[in-house]
């Protein structure tokens, strides 16, 4: 790792957010070892900084690593899902001038955070985005991305990386998100001009649950998306894009939900089911069957977030 000539003392800020997962003791566990490492090599100090909601459910976690600065977080009434909130809690409570996200269960892979961290404190970037595999058996977020691309359109936050400067000028994480705040807040950052480079040497791995866990997670992830599209393309609130271009990324959220709603030609062309044959053979490498079926319920998301927008803008 080499820091950018010349730079001061750096603060890098690892920021975790929880509500109730165990599996944080593993990740803090990983945390200290590739903080320690990181810290030896550069001028400067990381402090790994968790932002609890579990009103201390988690505390024999905490007691166990002490190094870890524990944010107590408390959810805002009516608030149902917090996790925008503490990813702008964690962000302001940290002390670094650049900030890291991973989650609750993440593995980090070898010089995980050196590899992640090294575009940005050379000076050459502002946002870096690792790679994320599956430590369990189903692996729903496989990704086709080259080893060779240089800079992605949109990532989550479980393995990205980027400077204070690039969070203050996009305004943060929208806390009306339920799910889909760090998407949108991709989006808002490379609108604004801050590439998201991405690093796949940079590995997590994440143990992604049950397949029930996963038709759950892949719904909301689909409600979110609709969301999405309708700030960004359709909206006008100040925090818009509404030049924003579609994208590879976007072909799942818009085909599948269109396939679905178009089902019922099926009943008098039955070759439309046949469609079904192209994902199941692209993917066929990969537990084309999950695949398909992780796509089919995140466009039904789609669809059931597109309808609640459409009823509430009618009251």
């Amino acid at each position: 790792m080499a820091p950018k000539p010349g730079a001061t003392d750096t603060i890098v800020s690892i920021v975790v957010i929880s509500k109730d997962e165990p599996a944080l003791a593993d990740t803090l566990e990983r945390l200290s070892d590739q903080a320690a490492a990181v810290a030896s090599r550069i001028p400067g100090q990381v402090e790994v900084v968790v932002v609890d909601a579990s009103s201390g459910r988690l505390d024999a976690v905490r007691d166990a690593h002490p190094s870890a600065r524990w944010i107590d977080f408390t959810r805002p009434e009516g608030v149902r899902v917090s996790i925008p909130h503490q990813r702008n809690a964690g962000v302001r409570e940290a002390q670094g001038d650049v900030i890291v996200f991973t989650d609750c269960g993440c593995i980090p892979g070898e010089a995980w955070l050196e590899r992640l961290l090294e575009p940005i404190l050379s000076g050459s970037e502002q946002m870096t985005c690792g790679r994320t595999g599956a430590s369990g058996a189903v692996d729903p977020y496989n990704r086709e991305t080259s080893d060779t691309t240089r800079y992605l359109d949109e990532c989550p936050t479980i393995n990205l990386a980027f400077r204070r400067q690039v969070f203050d000028d996009v305004g943060g994480f929208d806390e009306t998100f339920e799910y889909g705040s760090d998407v949108d807040f991709s989006w808002r950052a490379v609108h604004r001009g801050f590439p998201i480079r991405y690093v796949p040497g940079a590995l997590v791995l994440h143990d992604w649950g049950s397949r029930r866990r996963q038709a759950k997670r892949s719904f909301a992830y689909g409600k979110a998306r609709a969301r999405l599209y309708r700030k960004h393309i359709l909206g006008n609130s100040d925090q818009s894009i509404t030049k924003r271009r579609l994208g590879a990324n976007d072909a799942v959220p818009i085909l599948y939900p269109l396939f679905i709603l178009g089902l019922p030609l099926s009943l008098r062309y039955r070759s439309y089911l046949l469609l079904l044959l192209i994902p199941l053979w692209r993917s066929r490498h990969d537990r084309p069957l999950d695949s398909l079926v992780n796509h089919l319920i995140l466009g039904a998301g789609v669809i059931s977030g597109t309808r609640e927008m459409l009823v509430s803008s009618r009251r």
